[in-house]
């Protein structure tokens, strides 16, 4: 996944961290997040946060797909390390590690992007994802490379 910053990202977006509501296009997710049902509630270099339904987001047995918990992830890890990277940046996904800690059936579930480490050439991110409840139902950890948004005397 490739994303610039604060790049096209989310399905839709409730605010920022000023309180300002944000288009769909400012921080977009693309496709997939939008068939997922991602929803992102806040946004900055310092936390991501997001939900995304469990309901159309399930494996044969009814539970939280494990996919669906690392589509999550990695959205709000690209989204947070976008925001680190700075606009004249992209960032590009390059380890996503997941842990699943129990299962889900129904309502939604929140995920939480925060910073690990943030330099000029890596982003990691933690995303802590929960059930309503609280309880954690995944926890992640996303690396993302920072590369400039145009090589300089190149169109690429």
């Amino acid at each position: 996944m490739i994303i610039g910053a604060p790049a096209v990202y989310a399905s839709r977006v409730s605010d920022t961290s000023d309180g300002m509501p944000v288009e769909f296009e400012s921080l977009g997710a693309g496709a997939l997040a939008e068939k997922m049902g991602i929803e992102i509630l806040s946004a900055s270099p310092d936390r991501v946060v997001g939900t995304m339904p469990v309901i159309g987001n399930t494996q044969p047995y009814g539970l939280l797909h494990g996919g669906a918990s690392a589509v999550l992830a990695e959205s709000l890890g690209s989204i947070h390390a976008a925001f680190n990277a700075g606009p004249e940046n992209i960032v590009v996904g390059v380890d996503l590690n997941c842990t699943h800690h129990r299962s889900a059936t129904q309502g939604v579930v929140t995920g939480e992007a925060t910073t690990l480490s943030a330099g000029r050439t890596l982003v990691s991110s933690q995303i802590r994802i929960s059930n309503e409840a609280g309880d954690p139902i995944c926890t992640a950890r996303l690396t993302c490379l920072i590369r400039p948004a145009k090589r300089p005397g190149t169109n690429a």
